[in-house]
């Protein structure tokens, strides 16, 4: 695929695009290639989604096509502009364009009623007085076939009548349906006359109260990609089987000459991501019971959620490549997509130092009223970035991690006696412990320094840990807020209860310092806090007077020695 990031990685030549290609290279639809992404109003997109919107736009894009975004907005009771405007800024944020091409199923209200009413004097729709319980009841189940409903073969006049007087408003809610008239013995249960209007007295975000009567998704869905000309309707693999209605619709309303074109639907294998719930309904329980803080909480598998923690969007765009499409549903290892984000972050973000867990070090020896600016580099691996200067003083803070009175083997860190590197400063050794009088909590530390070592040069040879820090009078306080996993178990769903199998330790907040050239961030900036991970200014509860960070991945992946030891108990 070409683009216009060179980071990005290419597509392989999948069985969509194969199809695709052997269509245009046999002049189908005239060469054309026209997709959509066709979401509904009704919630916030997550990853799975972007799985379906990166496919569309990006084989547009291949075959120099177009592609819509078109909202199937058929529920007036879940549906809202907030969700469009929410929809719109995540596809916009994953980097593609639908330039002019912005329609809505309530578009096509009108011309959809039009249809039903062909399809009525076709002999191919009826309205049943049977209430929606009952007309499941009567579908029967895979192995018996269905009951005929008594109203199926009322006079195409009497439903004529009655369909218009649905739209006028003399039924009840609920009262009468307009339903397909297909086959009750049908092995495909959507196939057992299906519904395809009801009277539903609500206001619709855009259409207001013109309308009281709705199409059904599966009547609009179709018939939207037929009128917009669409030629490849790429659906995921739980649509498999709604494929013949679209077809069935289609054919009806293509020999009663009220359609032109008519859609190829190609279906493909739904994104399933270890430690992940990809449930509209089951996120909505997360968020109703106050298990998040919100649709857009970073630990949500959100689009708005991701963005808000720092992911940058070409290296979700480079994880679905690398994922591809496929028809075999599988469980894709969120480690993968954790790899893409590390891989992404280590090549763009600027280090900085930030101090988590602060433990105050007094350099004893380092004269009290001075202040150094030491030169470091924006990224040790872009000299291109350039560099900052952060202040060196006699109180600093080093992460209290760093530190053990009685350090076991291989802990090469700060100890009584020993000496350590302060990155791109000097070399300190801790010559005492202060500790609390009343709980024996170490409170401080003293050390002296080596004024020889600037820069973090070691004379003679000597080489030993380096250890990240800030300068505690000019450094800024801030909060951190280190985000792990929503759910402990790789298949959250594996119990009847998933929320059972949250993490208790998926948000921890700490009171932090970071180093001041971080007073110039801005939300949304993303860094490396050196040792400690990539972090992003939080854009929802940063003030000019708290700076807030999450953690958008840690250096390494934790979870990967967690996987192998139980490996190993398995065994």
């Amino acid at each position: 695929m070409k683009t216009a990031n060179s980071d990005e990685v290419t597509a392989p030549k999948d069985f969509i695009r194969k199809i695709i290609s052997e269509d245009v290279e046999n002049n189908k639809n005239n060469g054309r290639v026209h997709t959509r992404f066709p979401p509904e109003p009704n919630g916030w997109l997550h990853i799975g989604h972007a799985k379906s919107i990166y496919l569309n736009f990006s084989i547009a894009s291949e075959f120099n096509g177009l592609c819509n975004l078109r909202f199937d907005d058929t529920d007036p009771t879940k549906e809202s502009m907030e969700y469009v405007e929410a929809i719109e800024k995540d596809i916009q944020w994953l980097g593609f364009d639908w330039e002019d091409r912005l329609y809505f199923a309530s578009d096509y209200f009108e011309q959809l009623y039009q249809f039903a009413i062909e399809l009525i004097k076709a002999g191919k729709a009826y309205v049943c007085d049977l209430s929606v319980e009952e007309i499941k009841a009567q579908r029967g189940t895979s192995d018996d076939p269905g009951i005929e409903s008594p109203y199926r073969n009322r006079s195409v006049k009497e439903n004529l009548d009655l369909f218009k007087r649905m739209l006028k408003g003399e039924f009840k809610d609920g009262s009468r349906v307009l339903r397909a008239k297909i086959d009750m013995t049908s092995p495909n249960m959507l196939m057992r006359d299906p519904i395809m209007y009801r009277i539903k007295r609500e206001p619709h975000y855009r259409t207001g109260d013109k309308w009281i009567i709705y199409p059904s998704y599966d009547y609009t869905h179709g018939q939207s990609d037929a009128i917009e000309g669409i030629t490849h309707s790429l659906c995921s693999l739980e649509f498999e089987t709604h494929r013949p209605l679209y077809n069935w619709y289609r054919d009806q309303l293509l020999s009663l000459n009220m359609l032109k074109h008519c859609p190829e639907q190609i279906e493909f294998s739904r994104l399933n991501l270890t430690f992940t719930v990809m449930s509209k309904r089951r996120l909505l329980k997360l968020v109703e019971r106050e298990q998040v803080s919100g649709w857009d909480d970073p630990r949500m598998p959100t689009l708005a959620g991701l963005r808000r923690r720092g992911f940058p969007p070409v290296a979700i765009r480079n994880f679905l490549t690398k994922v591809g499409i496929s028809k075999r549903e599988n469980y894709i290892d969120v480690g993968l997509l954790e790899a893409c984000i590390r891989e992404e972050m280590d090549k763009n973000c600027n280090r900085v130092m930030a101090v988590l867990r602060p433990l105050k070090v007094v350099i004893q020896n380092y004269p009290e009223d001075k202040v150094e600016e030491l030169d470091a580099p924006n990224h040790p691996k872009d000299p291109n970035k350039g560099s900052r200067k952060i202040p060196f003083s006699q109180i600093l803070y080093i992460e209290r991690d760093d530190f053990l009175e009685e350090p076991p083997k291989r802990f090469y860190r700060l100890a009584p006696g020993r000496e350590v590197r302060l990155r791109y400063a000097y070399y300190i050794k801790c010559v005492d412990v202060i500790k609390d009088n009343k709980s024996g909590e170490i409170i401080e530390l003293h050390a002296l320094y080596d004024p020889e070592t600037k820069g973090g040069f070691a004379p003679n040879g000597r080489k030993r840990a380096t250890l990240h820090w800030v300068s505690a009078e000019q450094a800024i306080k801030a909060e951190a807020r280190l985000y792990d996993r929503l759910f402990i178990k790789e298949n959250p769903l594996e119990n009847a209860d998933f929320e059972k199998n949250l993490n208790p330790k998926s948000l921890e907040k700490l009171s932090c310092y970071v180093e001041p050239s971080l007073l110039a961030t801005k939300p949304g900036m993303t860094y490396q806090f050196e040792r400690l991970g990539y972090f992003c200014v939080d854009s929802v509860d940063t003030t000019p007077e708290q700076l807030v960070f999450n953690r958008t991945i840690t250096l390494r992946d934790p979870w990967a020695k967690i996987k192998k030891t139980q490996k190993v108990k398995k065994k």
